[in-house]
């Protein structure tokens, strides 16, 4: 059965109460996953957050969606893993990837596949209270509380999502809400997960999208679509339905302002037009988003999780749940 997930981001402007009022109504109506974002420019601590939550809640699983191990060090994001499960245990999620709002702003590089082929191991035997070699020495550090938090790895093109399937737990997949550029996602995950002489099955499938539903819709998704559209530029590869868009999607590298990530004031949102916005997320009436979601359950994800914009988070949830209501009287068994 596909789970629901949430993502968010905690803006400078939000009061941590809201925050907590808004994840606590999500897990009221059965809501799985809440992801919280980590993009020190543009957002709160995630940590700080997920703390927070998780005093406040019970049943829904939290962890930060995505942290990197090049702004934050492998001890410090195992250290900070493992106290957040000492306050949910059974119900903390560990999500990495290379890098992106968090470390192009300031200068790094991100990780790359043959470095988080060595990390993303390390940060699980770290959880586990194992030792780990360091430049000069070994070094451990305190063991989160049973069980481990599952480690997903981010990612969107070929070798990283092999990579996901050969040594992570799960898969924060990353792309636009097209269901044959997800099918093909999902080979590359067994492929690499076959390679690496594991079961397929094994390897939990989170598919991250945006939904917007009402005549305001794409304006409500420009600058998540402007955001996916500049990682869009960077594949090697882009899906022959989307490469109408690439001069979009170089606009929108060029455009791009880190300090509004994701926020729906950006002017980079811009950079894409109403067609592309469309293609990227889930948008158009409730019954529109409904069908658009099917298609994608038809896949069978574990968990899809939609990011909740801001500027009406509240509401952007209730839309959610309306949708996904319908969407699982028809979908789900």
């Amino acid at each position: 059965m596909t789970q629901l997930g949430i993502s968010l981001g905690w803006s400078q402007r939000e009061p941590p109460e809201k925050m907590i009022e808004l994840v606590q109504a999500a897990e009221a109506e059965g809501v799985d996953a809440c992801w919280v974002i980590d993009s020190q420019l543009a957002m709160r601590d995630p940590f700080a957050l997920l703390a927070l939550l998780a005093q406040n809640t019970n049943k829904i699983a939290l962890g930060p969606g995505v942290t990197n191990l090049v702004t934050r060090h492998e001890t410090v994001v195992a250290n900070s893993l493992a106290t957040l499960a000492a306050l949910a245990p059974g119900r903390t999620l560990a999500g990495v990837g290379a890098g992106d709002s968090a470390v192009f702003p300031i200068g790094i590089k991100p990780q790359t596949v043959l470095e988080l082929k060595a990390a993303v191991p390390r940060l699980a035997a770290l959880l586990d209270g194992r030792e780990v070699d360091g430049p000069t020495s070994t070094y451990s550090v305190a063991a989160a509380t049973p069980p481990r938090p599952p480690v997903f790895l981010s990612a969107s093109q070929p070798r990283m999502l092999e990579l996901a399937g050969a040594v992570a737990d799960g898969v924060i997949v990353m792309g636009p809400a097209n269901p044959e550029v997800w099918e093909s996602q999902w080979g590359h995950i067994n492929a690499g997960a076959r390679a690496a002489g594991r079961d397929p099955t094994d390897v939990a499938r989170d598919f991250w999208v945006t939904m917007a539903v009402g005549d305001d819709a794409i304006a409500s998704v420009r600058s998540w679509a402007s955001a996916q559209a500049r990682w869009l530029a960077r594949w090697r590869q882009v899906p022959p339905s989307l490469q109408p868009f690439t001069a979009e999607m170089r606009a929108s590298v060029e455009a791009y302002d880190f300090a509004k990530h994701l926020s729906v004031s950006a002017t980079h949102a811009q950079a894409v037009s109403d067609e592309l916005a469309g293609a990227l997320a889930v948008t158009g009436t409730a019954a529109e988003c409904m069908r658009r979601l099917e298609e994608l359950i038809a896949i069978q994800p574990d968990r899809i999780t939609i990011t909740l914009l801001s500027g009406g988070r509240r509401r952007r949830l209730d839309d959610l749940l309306e949708v996904w209501a319908g969407v699982s009287a028809v979908s789900l068994p």
